[in-house]
C-alpha cells in the first residue's frame, strides 16, 4: 500500500468540497451524472422557452399600442362623418373635413405599415402568424397577427364629399376591436405559458439539485473520518514496513 492509494478517498472528499457537488465525473456516480445533465437539458429548454414568450409578448404589446393608436384615429374620423352628415354642410366644408379624414387614414396606413418587432413587419398582412417556440422541445403556439392596411379594413376610398356609408368605419372599428381582443387572449396564454416554464423549471433545477449538490455537513462528517482512517493506514503502513526491516535486520545479524 502506498500513500498516493491511501490518500484517493480524501481527495475525492476534497474535490467534492471544493466543488460543492458530489457528483464531479462519471466515476463518482455514472447514472447520476446521466440524469443530472438530462435534466439540466430540460431545465435550458423550458428556459429558453420562456424566453421566446417573453418576447412574443412584447410583440403583441407592440402591436396592441398601434392597434390603438388606429382605433383612436378611426373614432375620428366617426365623428368627421357625422360631422360631414350634417345638411347645413356644403362641399367646400365637406372637402375640409375630408382634407383632415385623408390625414387620418395615411396615419393608419404608416401605422400598419411600420409597426415591427425585430425587423418584422406585424400589421401589413405580409405575415398571419408567428411561432412561438416556448417548449422544450421546440413545440409551442401561433400567434396571430393582424392586417390593417386600409384595404383590409374597407376604407381606402372612404370620402364624404359624395355618398358615403358611416357603417363601414364602424366596422373597421369593430375589426380593430376584434384585433385587440386576440391579442390580449394571446398575450394571457403567454403568460400562463411563461408561469409554467419557470416552475417547471424551478421543480427540476431542485431535482438536480438534490441529485448533484453535496451535504456539506455529511461530507466533511466524512472526510474528518477518512482522514483519520488514512491516519491510521499509514501509521500501520510504516509500522509494517519497520518490522519487516527488523526482521531483515536479525536475519542478516
Amino acid at each position: 500500500m502506498n500513500i498516493s492509494s491511501v490518500s484517493s478517498s480524501t481527495s475525492s472528499y476534497y474535490n467534492q468540497l471544493s466543488s460543492g457537488k458530489k457528483i464531479n465525473s462519471a466515476a463518482d456516480d455514472a447514472s447520476g451524472l446521466a440524469i443530472a445533465k438530462k435534466i439540466e437539458s430540460q431545465v435550458n429548454g423550458y428556459d429558453t422557452g420562456s424566453d421566446n414568450a417573453k418576447a412574443s409578448k412584447s410583440m403583441l404589446n407592440i402591436s396592441d399600442g398601434a392597434l390603438s393608436s388606429i382605433t383612436s384615429s378611426l373614432e375620428r374620423i366617426y365623428e368627421l362623418s357625422i360631422q360631414a352628415s350634417n345638411g347645413l354642410y356644403g362641399d367646400d366644408e365637406k372637402s375640409y373635413i375630408q382634407n383632415e379624414i385623408d390625414q387620418l387614414k395615411q396615419a393608419i396606413s404608416d401605422v400598419s405599415a411600420n409597426t415591427t418587432y425585430n425587423e418584422k413587419k406585424l400589421l401589413n398582412g405580409s405575415s398571419s402568424t408567428s411561432h412561438v417556440a416556448s417548449g422544450p422541445d421546440g413545440g409551442g403556439m401561433d400567434v396571430t397577427l393582424h392586417n390593417t392596411t386600409l384595404e383590409a379594413l374597407g376604407i381606402a376610398d372612404y370620402n364624404v364629399t359624395g355618398k358615403f356609408d358611416i357603417s363601414v368605419i364602424n366596422d373597421a372599428i369593430k375589426t380593430i376591436n376584434s384585433a385587440r381582443s386576440d391579442n390580449g387572449a394571446q398575450t394571457n396564454a403567454l403568460e400562463h405559458t411563461i408561469n409554467y416554464n419557470q416552475n417547471a423549471s424551478e421543480n427540476l433545477t431542485a431535482a438536480k439539485s438534490r441529485i448533484e449538490d453535496l451535504d456539506y455537513g455529511k461530507a466533511i462528517s466524512e472526510s474528518k473520518t477518512e482522514e483519520l482512517m488514512d491516519e491510521y493506514r499509514l501509521f500501520m503502513q510504516k509500522k509494517s514496513a519497520d518490522n519487516d526491516g527488523m526482521v531483515i535486520k536479525l536475519l542478516n545479524g
